[in-house]
C-alpha cells in the first residue's frame, strides 16, 4: 500500500466517528426540541389562591398542568405576583380565581389575562355570595353592604363550585378528557358531602349558648350561615385584613362580646395575632385566642395542606374553643 493510500484511509477512518457523533448530536437535539414542544403543548390552568388550587387539582388530575400562584401560609388579600407569574396568567388556557375583591393585588393581572382572550372563572361570584355589613353600611338592616369573598368556609358552596370548575375546564381547556374530569369532580363532591355531614355532627357538640363567633376580620359568615352560628363581630370590621380597626370599633366589639358572654377570638394563622391580643387588654385578660387556618393552606404536612384537612382542623379547633368557653 502506498503512503498516499494509507493516509487517505486514515482520514476516512477518522471522519466516520465524527460523522457518527454529529448524527447523534442532531438526533438528541431533535428529541429535546420535540420534548419541549410536547411540554409546551400541555394545557395550562392557573389558579390564584391555594385553596381553590387544591380543589382544581383534584378535579383536573393529570389532564392538564395546574399552577397555583399563592404560596402556603400567605394572605390572599395582600400577596402579589412576580413578572413570571403575571406572564403565566396571560399564557394559560384557563384562569380560576376567587373574585369578590379577595385577591386585591392580583385582580389587575387577571383582568389583563382576560383582555388577552384567556378564559377566566370567578368562583366566588358563582357561589351565591352573602353580604356582610359594618356600622358604616348602616348595620344589618342597611341597604348597603359588601359581598363576602370567603365562600369556602361553607363546604356546600364549595361542592357547587367544584361542578362549575369542571364545566369550565371541559369547555375551555383543549385535549382534556371530559369523562375523566367529570369523574374526578364527582368523586371529590362525595368527599365534600361527607365533610358537611362530619362538620354538622361536630358542631352539634357546641351548646346553644356558646354558638357565637368573633374573628380578627369577617371570614366565617358562610360557615355561620350553614351551621347555625352567630357572628358577634370582628376585630377588623371588614372583609379584608388590609383594613384597620378604630378605637370605637374595638370598644363596640368588646361591649358586644361582654353582653354575649364571648371569651374566645379566632385569629387566622396567616395574620399576626396583635389585633386579637388587643382584646385581652380591653377585656381584662379574660379572652382566649384560637388560631385557625381560614384563608390559606399550610405547607405539606403542617396540618392543613389540603382544603379537606383545613376544614376538619378548623372545625376541631372551633368545637374545642367554643364548647369550653
Amino acid at each position: 500500500m502506498s503512503g498516499t493510500e494509507a493516509k487517505r484511509r486514515a482520514r476516512v477512518g477518522t471522519a466516520r466517528p465524527r460523522h457518527l457523533i454529529a448524527s447523534l448530536l442532531a438526533l438528541v437535539t431533535a428529541m429535546t426540541a420535540t420534548a419541549c414542544t410536547a411540554a409546551d403543548d400541555r394545557p395550562s390552568i392557573v389558579v390564584t389562591t391555594n385553596i381553590l388550587g387544591d380543589v382544581t387539582r383534584e378535579i383536573v388530575g393529570d389532564e392538564a398542568d395546574v399552577t397555583v400562584l399563592m404560596k402556603p401560609n400567605a394572605d390572599p388579600h395582600s400577596f402579589g405576583l412576580s413578572a413570571v407569574q403575571a406572564a403565566e396568567l396571560e399564557q394559560a388556557d384557563l384562569v380560576v380565581y376567587n373574585g369578590l375583591g379577595l385577591e386585591e393585588n392580583v385582580l389587575r393581572h387577571v383582568d389583563a389575562a382576560r383582555e388577552s382572550a384567556v378564559a377566566t372563572f370567578a368562583a366566588g361570584e358563582a357561589a351565591d355570595p352573602l353580604t356582610f355589613h359594618t356600622a358604616a353600611d348602616g348595620g344589618p338592616e342597611g341597604e348597603q353592604g359588601q359581598p363576602d369573598p370567603h365562600f369556602w368556609t361553607d363546604p356546600d358552596r364549595m361542592h357547587k363550585v367544584t361542578g362549575l370548575i369542571a364545566d369550565q375546564v371541559i369547555e375551555h381547556v383543549n385535549s382534556v378528557d371530559p369523562d375523566t374530569i367529570r369523574a374526578n369532580a364527582d368523586r371529590y363532591a362525595e368527599q365534600l358531602s361527607d365533610l358537611t355531614s362530619w362538620m354538622q355532627k361536630s358542631f352539634a357538640r357546641v351548646p346553644a349558648g356558646h354558638r357565637a363567633l368573633v374573628t380578627n376580620h369577617h371570614v366565617f359568615g358562610y360557615l355561620a350561615d350553614r351551621f347555625g352560628f352567630e357572628v358577634i363581630g370582628a376585630v377588623i370590621p371588614s372583609g379584608t385584613t388590609l383594613a384597620s380597626p378604630s378605637s370605637s370599633d374595638l370598644r363596640s366589639l368588646t361591649e358586644a362580646m361582654g353582653k354575649a358572654g364571648v371569651h374566645t377570638v379566632f385569629a387566622d394563622s396567616s395574620q399576626p395575632k396583635r389585633l386579637a391580643e388587643v382584646l385581652r387588654t380591653e377585656m381584662g385578660g379574660g379572652v382566649r385566642v384560637v388560631e385557625l387556618h381560614s384563608e390559606s393552606l399550610t405547607a405539606k404536612g403542617a396540618g392543613a395542606d389540603t382544603y379537606l384537612r383545613m376544614m376538619r382542623a378548623n372545625t376541631t379547633a372551633m368545637v374545642t374553643g367554643l364548647a369550653g368557653s
